[in-house]
């Protein structure tokens, strides 16, 4: 049993971090051109997200679920649309154009939400939750790869290059 009880210390620890994170991207966005649309992108998730991590069996809720499927939905159409965009016009490594970040953003809310969703009925544990330590930690680790990347900052537009 203590390992169960490890797993489930470790999923809540999870959603904290990605509440955080979800937090800080949604903070970033105040010098973007479209803040208000990013801002409720990361703020959901963030709200979401950190009621898993204070009350995991939330996952439970049909409120809980709407308002996360709705998002999920959403999330989807929007990844969908930028990776269009890139495709027909990215001129590089994806990750230099503001679409590329965006889509990366999308596509971890989907993926933790997704997560999130299914933690309901199946406790996470095994390949499930070493996937959600990786997926917590990746944001945090790409943007300290971003930070200490002068290159890649060097091509950011001037609205994104104030927020550091």
């Amino acid at each position: 049993m203590a390992g169960g009880r490890a797993a489930r210390r470790l999923w809540r620890l999870c959603n904290l971090l990605m509440a955080a994170f979800f937090g800080l991207a949604a903070a970033v966005q105040v010098n973007d051109p479209d803040a208000g649309l990013w801002t409720v992108v990361y703020l959901v998730p963030a709200a979401l997200t950190l009621l898993v991590s204070v009350k995991p069996s939330i996952t439970d809720n049909g409120v809980w679920r709407s308002l996360c499927d709705l998002h999920s939905a959403g999330c989807i159409i929007g990844t969908f649309a930028l990776a269009c965009s890139l495709f027909a016009y990215a001129q590089g490594n994806i990750l230099h154009e503001e679409e590329g970040r965006e889509l990366f953003g999308l596509v971890i809310i989907t993926i933790w939400m997704s997560l999130c969703r299914s933690s309901a009925k199946n406790p996470l544990g095994g390949v499930r939750l070493i996937a959600a330590i990786v997926v917590a930690l990746f944001p945090f680790l790409s943007w300290l790869y971003i930070y200490v990347n002068k290159e890649m900052r060097a091509s950011w537009p001037t609205h994104c290059k104030t927020v550091i």
